[in-house]
């Protein structure tokens, strides 16, 4: 293998893809990436078993060839480098790398030990703006559950069906709901689990332009992020497959509490800074706030015998009887935080029943409350 590139194209590959690899692993290969030259581009792949990205990106490729090399070490060389980078790899697997007047030479392994790609079947494929997954992602994500005794939780829920992407987090003690409609054929239906390493993979991934082809099988997912048509040439596509989490992910449907008997229109900004400011004087023992809503104005309280007590107020917009309500401030920020819209609304049934957070769109958040001091 031979092949020429910009600093700029292999560092972009190259951060792309090592995020996966792990620190201790027990099989050498997986330290590596794989480098894979042909037809004046070169992919990037890299993998720990669960989780598999691979980066395509552009270059001049003298002679075709693929090869390992490790991906730490070949990172930190080529960020240190300036101007074009030439790579030349011989038939033991060794590469010289070139550059001005730097010259390395790195051990690599043998392409053909790296772990092959899983092939996904066309019928089970939708097509999705990546704007699109991103903005489901952050209204999602920040809810999955990181207890590892209850491992479905520890991902989110997709679910294909009726014309609709629904997903769905949740730790048991808040669930976060998001769908949008999507072109789905009648045999596109379908709901599997992605682990978080893969979520947050995405996270980091997704572009706010571009498409992504989804696909999925018994136990695994691909997503394939494709640049903005008409960019292609120059825009880097990116692959990330991932393994799924087995089993039944609960009934989800069941938490959404019914009809609300109050719905109170908050400033999500002057919210979610008013949360802030009161979840300084919260401890580990007294990790609660108490919302209190009364004629026109909402009263954040926290106390904590420790530390000490904080009080905020709110003009609102309130008919309702007074009701007092105390959530753990946490949980009521990160959906704050992971939403756009100006103004959010408060659903409430009393003060034993969850709370539902909503917008004017295809979001819910549904969170626990906790007892009153």
């Amino acid at each position: 293998m031979n092949l020429t590139i910009t600093k700029d194209q292999i560092i972009a590959g190259l951060q792309a893809v090592q995020n996966v690899v792990g620190s201790r692993t027990t099989l050498p290969i997986l330290s590596n990436v794989l480098l894979n030259a042909e037809g004046g581009r070169v992919k990037f792949t890299a993998t720990d078993l669960d989780v598999t990205v691979a980066c395509e990106v552009e270059a001049k490729v003298k002679r075709p060839g693929a090869t390992t090399l490790p991906v730490k070490k070949l990172f930190g060389i080529v960020r240190e480098l300036n101007g074009e980078i030439e790579i030349e790899t011989d038939e033991k697997n060794v590469s010289s790398i070139r550059s001005g007047s730097s010259y390395f030479k790195i051990h690599g392994l043998g392409a053909d030990e790296f772990p092959p790609l899983p092939q996904f079947k066309d019928d089970k494929l939708v097509i999705v703006a990546q704007e699109t997954i991103r903005a489901m992602l952050k209204k999602t994500s920040f809810a999955v559950s990181t207890d590892e005794s209850r491992y479905v939780l520890n991902g989110i829920f997709i679910s294909l069906k009726d014309g609709k992407m629904t997903f769905v987090a949740t730790d048991g003690r808040r669930l976060a709901l998001v769908d949008e409609e999507v072109n789905l054929s009648e045999k596109i239906t379908g709901d599997f689990i992605v682990p978080a390493k893969a979520v947050n993979e995405l996270n980091r991934l997704l572009l706010e332009k571009g498409e992504v082809e989804i696909k999925f099988g018994e136990n695994q997912a691909s997503f394939a992020l494709k640049p903005e048509s008409g960019k292609e040439e120059q825009g880097s596509s990116v692959l990330l497959i991932t393994k799924l989490i087995e089993g039944n992910y609960p009934n989800y449907r069941q938490v959404i509490p019914g009809e609300a008997t109050e719905r109170i229109a908050l400033g999500r900004e002057e919210l979610v800074q008013a949360l802030r400011r009161a979840e300084i004087m919260t401890s580990e023992k007294a990790n609660s706030v108490r919302l209190t809503f009364g004629k026109n104005l909402l009263v954040i309280t926290a106390n904590s015998p420790e530390v000490g007590e904080a009080r905020e107020t709110l003009a609102i917009n309130y008919k309702g009887k007074e009701l007092a309500i105390a959530f753990n401030p946490r949980y009521l920020i990160d959906p704050l935080n992971a939403l756009v819209e100006d103004e959010i609304y408060f659903e409430l049934i009393d003060e034993l029943s969850p709370g539902v957070v909503k917008i004017n769109g295809p979001f819910l958040y549904v969170v626990m409350p906790m007892r009153l001091n």
